[in-house]
């Protein structure tokens, strides 16, 4: 993954933009258009129904498959984007070949139903002019309504120095993790049917400035590809801490987490991102979790990566796709390379694992396969779902009174069934609640505090479409909350999450923007002492900003907006972790 203070350190290898951004295979990008007959690439047996999907794909996904895919990755010396492309053994154009051979090997096994392609595009990086990114294109059954979900992984790696392109670069947890995921969902996949099209990408150049997966973006919006959801997967395999790592992440060195998974996304109140990320763990918990052997925490983050990270969610974020990244609870390493870094991340010590018994195999792995697969299936059940063609709610209102709140959703498709979603505090959604029969429905809910609800439509086979985004339900009666005649004309709300990781939102509400001169949220702990202070721009209705403190931070602390020099109102936060 990409270390986002370094970017001023790229430019002397990125001379020139991307151009001639292309598929090479051209059926690939009529798929992509929706210029394509699902007769096609119709499937002999019809899978669709999403708890089948969900059970098969619990099963089929494979460890062993998973630790093959990664021994072969690994076998290729380096994947960085600009090494050998000629050699049929290594650097990175032996490896995309490989990766190319699998993904048709993948379709030949399923009744020839993948698109193979690569999408290739000129950019000089690390002194390589061409490169390419690699797709498998599993045509949706509705080219009528066509829409896309993604799921990638970027297959470059690097060791200490970022165009060093001879270098050890086994590149194990960072990417091949990502990579052999991608690749197994392209296997397993193959077989079912789905409304929309589903593309497993394998991206280049992650290293260098997310510009493979820039490229496609760039693709898609270029050529108005309606892309739906991106699921990206960076370090997702590992379970061992390393020295260091960036936070939020583990304890400390060789802490093992197997069950955590980590979902970053872009944005606090009404963001696409994080809806995306509360869809995924929704389909987890009710799809998944009561037949899988494991459960897994699925833990969504306030921020959208690592604190000075980045990954290949960024470019489609940027171009307002939905977009978000799966990555590991635990991470070995903060990929500083600085004097005295002894961690695994980003040096060619980033490999297999160790021969303990001396017999020259690898028998103790750095990687847990078991845990990488069970990433893979809540990325597969999840990219399942969103690639039903369910309707989302064109809107709906939320009105309180009291401890009940009435939704009414406006659904002109008419689905008669729909998911109700409120959170308050937290990331996550606290309640969802089922209305079935009508578009009107009454639920309970906390008197006190403002809401943020959305809404969803279910099908005839129990699956959500995507959530709407977001709006603030306030109480009628005032008691302090945002919209009342008779609150102050400035609220601070609460912070969300709270508790919470490395960092939460910090919001405050605005009827009429005062006229000032300076605004900042003031951080202090309970001796008075300031933390930190946070500048704003103030703007009417509700306002955020987002307040990162770090990892491994524990106690109660106070906040502050200040206008002007005087304070306008506090509140009380808490530092879980």
């Amino acid at each position: 993954m990409i270390r986002l203070l370094a970017l001023a350190l790229f430019t002397p290898f990125l001379a020139t933009a991307q151009m001639n951004i292309l598929t090479t295979n051209p059926v690939a990008e009529l798929v992509l258009s929706g210029n394509y007959d699902p007769a096609d690439y119709a499937a002999t047996t019809v899978v669709t129904d999403p708890l089948a999907i969900a059970a098969d794909l619990n099963v089929s996904v494979s460890a062993d498959s998973l630790k093959s895919y990664i021994i072969r990755l690994s076998e290729f010396g380096t994947r960085n984007s600009g090494s050998d492309t000629v050699s049929a053994t290594e650097g990175i154009g032996a490896a995309r070949s490989w990766v190319h051979e699998k993904f048709e090997a993948f379709s030949a096994g399923n009744e020839n139903r993948h698109v193979v392609s690569y999408l290739q595009f000129d950019q000089d990086i690390c002194g390589m002019g061409q490169h390419r990114n690699i797709m498998a294109v599993l045509p949706g059954s509705n080219a009528a309504e066509h829409g896309i979900v993604l799921i990638e992984g970027h297959i470059d790696s690097r060791c200490d120095t970022l165009c060093k392109v001879t270098c050890l670069a086994q590149g194990v947890e960072d990417n091949a993790t990502g990579t052999a995921l991608v690749m197994e969902l392209a296997r397993v996949m193959a077989k079912y049917t789905f409304e929309n099209t589903i593309v497993f990408l394998v991206t280049t150049a992650e290293e260098q400035g997310l510009l493979g997966a820039n490229a496609f973006a760039e693709y898609i919006q270029n050529n108005n590809m309606p892309l739906r959801a991106v699921l990206n997967n960076d370090v997702i395999g590992g379970i061992i801490c390393g020295k260091t790592s960036s936070p939020p992440s583990c304890p400390g060195l060789n802490d093992v987490d197997s069950t955590g998974v980590r979902l970053f996304s872009a944005g606090g109140y009404n963001s696409p991102h994080k809806q995306l990320a509360r869809f995924i763990k929704l389909e987890y918990r009710e799809n998944l979790l009561s037949q899988v052997a494991v459960p897994m925490d699925v833990r969504i983050m306030t921020p959208e990566d690592r604190t000075n990270r980045g990954g290949d969610h960024i470019p489609f974020r940027q171009r307002n796709y939905p977009a978000m990244r799966f990555t590991a609870a635990n991470e070995h390493g903060d990929a500083s390379v600085t004097p005295g870094y002894s961690d695994r991340q980003h040096t060619s010590d980033d490999v297999l694992g160790v021969d303990t018994d001396m017999d020259g195999v690898v028998d103790s792995f750095f990687v847990d396969f078991n845990y990488l697969a069970r990433n893979a299936v809540i990325n597969g059940n999840a990219a399942a779902i969103a690639a039903r063609n369910v309707p989302v709610p064109t809107d709906f209102t939320g009105a309180r009174s009291g401890d009940q709140l009435t939704v009414n959703i406006i659904d002109p498709a008419n689905v008669g069934t729909y998911r109700v979603a409120i959170r308050s505090t937290t990331n996550d959604w606290d309640t969802v609640f089922t209305l079935t029969g009508s578009t009107t429905g009454v639920f309970a809910t906390n008197p006190l505090g403002p809401i943020i609800l959305s809404v969803a439509s279910v099908d005839d086979q129990d699956a959500e479409s995507l959530f709407t985004r977001e709006r603030i339900i306030a109480p009628v009666v005032s008691a302090g909350e945002p919209g009342a005649a008779q609150e102050p004309n400035i609220r601070l709300l609460q912070n969300r999450p709270n508790p919470f990781d490395e960092a939460t939102w910090i919001s405050f509400w605005i009827n009429e923007v005062p006229d000032y001169g300076k605004a900042e949220i003031q951080i202090t702990d309970m001796q008075g002492r300031v933390i930190a202070q946070l500048p704003v721009a103030l703007k009417e209705g509700l306002n955020e900003t987002l307040y990162t403190h770090g990892y491994g931070v524990l106690g109660t602390f106070a906040y502050a907006l200040f206008v002007d020099g005087r304070p306008v109102d506090s509140k009380q936060m808490v530092f879980a972790y």
